[in-house]
């Protein structure tokens, strides 16, 4: 093992042209975790929040004044190369994938809790893999919390609300999978991907506002884009319907807190409004791994980037309207 290695660091908080590429000194597996030769990191618009430390709310916990994880990207694809102690569950020259611990993904090497991979099916690729955990865990936890395929519907309505981004192409397959029929918005550029995924119809809801709908219309919403008003989504599900509000959209200060207490008092007497703080589940992302290698869903990858143009990637993230996911290959891929 080499003692030191690659990573993309940004030591304060601030825009992705501030992210360098510097030699560190290389990670030791501590006790239960393995240290991973990465081949491949997915990024999400939460490594954008976290870049600039936006909200502040998230400060205290990810660091007050700089960030405690400078190296972006949490989830990873990658080749166990060293153990800790006291793990029994991966084996020097595993391909694993799984969401780290705060980041550090855009690194040659990251040490990662064992409990937290899966292997990967030989016939899926790292950058497919990669994509997964975050995004494909958040679909599938959003789709369980709004009771899509659990609740014995025959064919439930569902209102996917920023369908084409990481979280949202996966939800489509899977809302779809699950048997419901499903209705997304998203730009109108980004319908004839969508509808290919499995959605049923499509609208641009900045073209055609949800006023326009008829109310009671569907079973469930889940809200990835965020901005739309709480009272008009409790007016388009039905009795027993549930809106699950997967964004963190909201102010610079507080974040999405003051719309989640919204949320709360709205949903007094009718519990119609669920926020979603999505977990890491590794026997869910053990699933996912199932559908991708079955063919069922396809992990929507916009760009993959070489490990040397991560902090284009992160750029193009930042820049916003990325259609399903940024992936950022390996150094020695």
């Amino acid at each position: 093992m080499t003692e030191t290695m690659n990573a993309w660091r940004r030591e304060t908080y601030g825009p992705s042209s501030g992210v360098n590429l510097e030699q560190i000194p290389a990670p030791v597996p501590h006790r239960g975790e393995v240290l991973l030769e990465v081949r491949a990191t997915s990024l999400n618009a939460g490594d954008v929040r976290l870049l600039l430390g936006d909200p502040l709310l998230v400060r205290p916990v990810f660091g007050l004044t700089r960030p405690k994880h400078p190296v972006r990207g949490m989830e990873v694809a990658g080749t166990v190369v060293a153990v800790g102690p006291d793990v029994v569950s991966a084996e020097i020259g595993e391909d694993v994938v799984g969401e780290l611990v705060g980041g550090g993904g855009l690194a040659e090497y990251v040490r990662v809790p064992a409990s937290r991979l899966v292997p990967i099916p030989p016939d899926i690729t790292p950058e497919a893999a990669a994509s997964l955990p975050i995004a494909g865990g958040t679909a599938w936890q959003a789709l369980d919390l709004a009771g899509v395929g659990l609740r014995g519907n025959e064919a439930p309505r569902v209102l996917i609300i920023g369908a084409s981004g990481g979280v949202g192409t996966f939800a489509v397959q899977l809302a779809a999978l699950r048997g419901a029929e499903v209705w997304a918005a998203c730009s109108a550029r980004n319908a004839p991907l969508v509808e290919r995924l499995g959605a049923v119809r499509t609208f641009d809801h900045r073209e055609s506002p949800l006023s326009e709908i008829p109310a009671s219309r569907f079973d469930a919403i889940i809200d990835i884009a965020g901005g739309m008003p709480l009272r008009e989504l409790q007016r388009l599900v039905g009795h027993g319907g549930r809106i699950v509000l997967v964004t963190g959209d909201g102010g610079h200060v507080l974040g999405p807190v003051p719309r989640m207490l919204r949320a709360a008092v709205l949903s007094v007497g009718s519990r119609s409004i669920r926020p979603l703080a999505a977990t890491p589940r590794p026997e869910v992302l053990a699933k996912l791994l199932e559908l991708v290698a079955d063919g069922r869903i396809v992990p929507v990858i916009e760009r993959e980037y070489p490990f040397a143009e991560a902090s284009a990637a992160l750029a193009h993230l930042e820049a916003g309207h990325t259609v399903g996911k940024v992936v950022v290959r390996g150094s020695g891929v």
